[in-house]
């Protein structure tokens, strides 16, 4: 991944089908201050585009997307 910095906070949708991982990463970015990030995990093959889409909507910068292993690797600012 190209941040520099580490995540305010983890989240492991690995193994979980849409719409959960979506689902997950809106309740877990309430609970950080604005300014701070989220890395979320996930493997579902849908979720680089539907987080893109949520976090378009929803406000909040898309720092990264990554793929490794078959797990996509996305941080996320709140705004």
């Amino acid at each position: 991944m190209s941040h520099t910095s580490s995540p305010d906070r983890i989240l492991d949708c690995r193994h979980l089908s849409c719409p959960l991982p979506v689902v997950r990463t809106a309740q877990a970015i309430k609970e950080l201050d604005a300014g701070q990030v989220l890395l979320v995990m996930a493997t579902d093959p849908g979720f680089a585009l539907d987080i893109r889409a949520w976090s378009s909507r929803a406000g909040h910068d898309l720092v990264d997307v990554a793929e490794d292993g078959g797990a996509y690797h996305v941080l996320l600012r709140r705004s």
